[in-house]
């Protein structure tokens, strides 16, 4: 989705990092479906279920014959998708509650493999049941956050239920964007607007633009970065209804949002990243083999730079901020050496509020207990540079000290 405005949403990391994971919340479907149930949105009956028996009589409870069955991952492409278990398709038309049963059996406790999980796949621990919903139309909605509007943008198309991006590449003139006054929010008469262009007709143009305007404000009381729809669907019977629904939330409104936050699936997430975020470290994992422990974003940027420029290729950004202990050092060391492709370590290392001393610790500590048997190549600079130096110089590790980035840089 955010691709859609690629010139105007990357930031520098993602610039550096091109297959970097970002570090926003996001929350399964039928989570997705509670908030805008909430809301005051309409979408389909569903009951989300944890094991097969559960799957049948969530499919019982909902008292009609046509059903959808999801698998609940954190990844898209779930209809093309294939599970270990050699069921092909994560969601799949059922028609009586033995249907879910069989089907949940064969995706409950598996992993599932889609075009955005990667080779790992992602383990499937619930689904959620649906009533299927006969739709005359089928449309598009997004909102979410753009830097060169300085604020929210609205994307929508006639064209939904199908990969967006596909859309915006063959048929550029479907996507509707209508950038909204974060101060003045979204107007009955441009949500009006917006549903005549894509097509909406008699009630179903009021409905559209109702369902519009509480979607922005979801977005806004939920602090989102993004809520996508695809699709948003009328009825037969004219209902304008929210058929899927994705959430993207900013990780900085945590301390508000605790009800939205308590909602966050670990399971789904990279252990390394998890594991970070319990140490207060900065982790997102790439695909290269040069593990690289930094402090501050810049210094991590700049380093990451300098190992492509050398013929290298980081396997992680991590930052250790500015006042980590030697512990976190040490946890910091756990992370990267998980990773089996990582044949080399680069520590880089300004002091200025962290002591190069603690780092150096923390670096002893953690080549001990994790016995490292990869290359380690060690700059510090800064606050307590000499007591570091002296420290690994004393430990009688292999570490390989270096004053110049560069030189480091070539080293590993």
């Amino acid at each position: 989705m955010f691709r859609l405005l690629a010139n105007s949403s990357k930031g520098m990391l993602r610039t550096a990092a091109k297959n970097q994971q970002v570090r926003n919340l996001s929350i399964h479907e039928y989570m997705s479906a509670n908030l805008l149930s909430e809301a005051g949105i309409k979408v389909p009956q569903g009951i989300v279920a944890s094991s097969a028996e559960e799957a049948f009589q969530a499919a019982k409870k909902l008292g009609v014959s046509d059903l959808v069955i999801k698998a609940q991952v954190l990844a898209g492409g779930r209809g093309k998708g294939h599970f270990d278990s050699g069921l092909n398709g994560g969601v799949k038309t059922i028609y009586s509650p033995e249907e879910a049963r069989d089907l949940a059996s064969k995706m409950l406790g598996h992993k599932i493999f889609t075009k955005q999980t990667g080779a790992s796949g992602k383990d499937c621990n619930k689904v959620f049941i649906v009533e299927r919903k006969y739709v005359r139309r089928e449309y598009y909605f997004a909102i979410l956050m753009d830097r060169a509007m300085q604020g929210p943008v609205i994307v929508a198309s006639s064209q939904g239920g199908v990969d967006i991006e596909s859309v915006a590449a063959e048929n550029p003139e479907a996507i509707v964007k209508l950038p909204v006054d974060i101060k003045k929010g979204l107007s009955l008469e441009s949500a009006q607007g917006l549903a005549d262009k894509l097509g909406f007709v008699g009630n179903a143009r009021e409905e559209a633009a109702d369902t519009f305007i509480k979607l922005y404000k979801l977005f806004l009381a939920k602090d989102a970065t993004q809520i996508e729809i695809n699709p948003l669907v009328e009825t037969s019977d004219h209902q304008v209804m929210c058929m899927d629904a994705k959430f993207g939330f900013d990780d900085n409104a945590n301390f508000r949002q605790k009800d939205v936050f308590s909602l966050r699936d670990p399971t789904q997430e990279d252990p390394r990243e998890v594991q970070a975020e319990k140490w207060n470290l900065n982790y997102i994992g790439l695909d290269g083999q040069i593990g690289c422990l930094v402090n501050g974003a810049g210094l991590a940027m700049s380093t990451m730079d300098i190992i492509k420029l050398h013929g290298g290729a980081p396997a992680n950004f991590l930052d250790v901020g500015g006042s980590a202990t030697a512990k976190q050092i040490c946890e910091a060391f756990k992370i990267i050496s998980s990773d089996a492709g990582v044949s080399a370590a680069l520590v880089n290392i300004f002091g200025g509020i962290m002591r190069c001393d603690v780092v150096a610790q923390g670096i002893i500590d953690a080549v001990k207990e994790l016995d490292l048997k990869i290359p380690l190549v060690v700059r510090l600079q800064g606050t307590n540079v000499d007591e570091g130096k002296k420290l690994i110089n004393e430990s009688g590790i292999a570490i390989f000290p270096c004053d110049d980035l560069d030189k480091a840089a070539d080293l590993v």
